[in-house]
């Protein structure tokens, strides 16, 4: 009861505050947009070893999430501060352990904002049994990219592929249990199976390619194009077909902070939309050798934005 006292004291005055939001209770601090500010630094959450999005390169963060990162905290005045995101068995895992809730070994190692987070109103309120919102502690925002799947093959073993009915006949490596491999495995009847040949990610499927193990590999397209420019001969080629079948083929990735700090969702939001809009975004992933989509968010808005008006 003291300490409850004590609490509501020092909220109301306003003295020690910086103090209570970094308290060594067990249970992550509340950084809101006031506190990150004048903390001077924000604590961006990234995947780690997670090639082009975020990974280590010469002993330092790189990436373009990392880049992105790195723009938002300019943006607000702040130093950038990674945050190494080990991934759960699920998304809802990594955002409890990684924005809201904190893991519970270590439950103040916690994000200000998480990067790579699906921008879809559907997975945002989906409801578990009972009815309640899943992912009610979190706000999903600011979409800044639109990803999709792709394949890329050797010419040298496949003429093209304009259907994956060819890996009926060739195999294709994958990275096990993840949505290119469930979907290769079950369609056309499963008839591609055993040509499904798996890896422990899209990086050692490239390497196996390299290898003439398996003649394509299929993965998220920033993944697939970030490999294909580490080939010094180029001889790979990237595919142009679609995937029947499979309900998601392309989505807009956003981030993701806690419910309680909207306004720093705000303030990140509107750097991160001028980015989009300006072709900042764009630079970024030109960097590191890759295709920038905009979010299909923006479709409708810049495109009546861009009309011409009318006479």
């Amino acid at each position: 009861m003291q300490l409850i006292r004590w609490a509501v004291a020092v909220l109301l005055t306003g003295v020690g505050f910086a103090a209570w939001a970094e308290s060594p209770l067990d249970r992550p601090p509340e950084r809101t947009y006031d506190i990150v500010i004048e903390s001077g630094y924000l604590r961006v959450g990234v995947y780690e070893n997670f090639p082009p999005y975020s990974f280590m390169k010469d002993g330092e963060p790189a990436g373009v999430d990392v880049a992105l990162g790195r723009k938002i905290a300019e943006g607000l005045g702040v130093d950038f501060q990674v945050h190494w995101i080990t991934p759960d068995e699920t998304l809802e895992d990594d955002l409890r352990n990684n924005v809201w809730k904190g893991h519970y070994l270590a439950k103040r190692r916690i994000a200000d904002v998480m990067m790579r987070v699906p921008y879809d109103k559907a997975y945002a309120y989906m409801q578990d049994s009972t009815g309640e919102i899943i992912n009610e502690q979190v706000v999903m925002f600011g979409p800044y990219q639109e990803e999709a799947w792709q394949i890329a093959y050797d010419p040298n073993d496949i003429d093209d592929v304009p259907t994956i009915a060819v890996f009926q006949y060739n195999p294709i490596g994958v990275e096990i249990d993840s949505m290119p491999d469930f979907y290769l495995s079950s369609t056309f009847q499963g008839r591609l199976r055993d040509n499904t040949h798996h890896y422990r990610n899209i990086g050692a499927a490239f390497d196996g390619m390299v290898a003439n193990e398996v003649a394509a590999i299929m993965g998220m397209r920033a993944e697939v194009d970030y490999l294909l420019a580490t080939d010094p001969d180029k001889r790979f080629r990237l595919a142009g077909n679609g995937f029947p079948g499979m309900v998601k083929q392309s989505w807009d990735v956003g981030m993701a902070v806690k419910h309680t700090h909207r306004q720093l969702g705000y303030a990140i939001e509107a750097i991160v939309d001028g980015l989009v809009r300006s072709g900042g975004m764009e630079a970024i992933y030109a960097e590191y050798g890759l295709r920038y989509d905009r979010p299909a968010f923006y479709d409708a808005i810049l495109t009546s934005q861009e009309a011409p008006a009318a006479q």
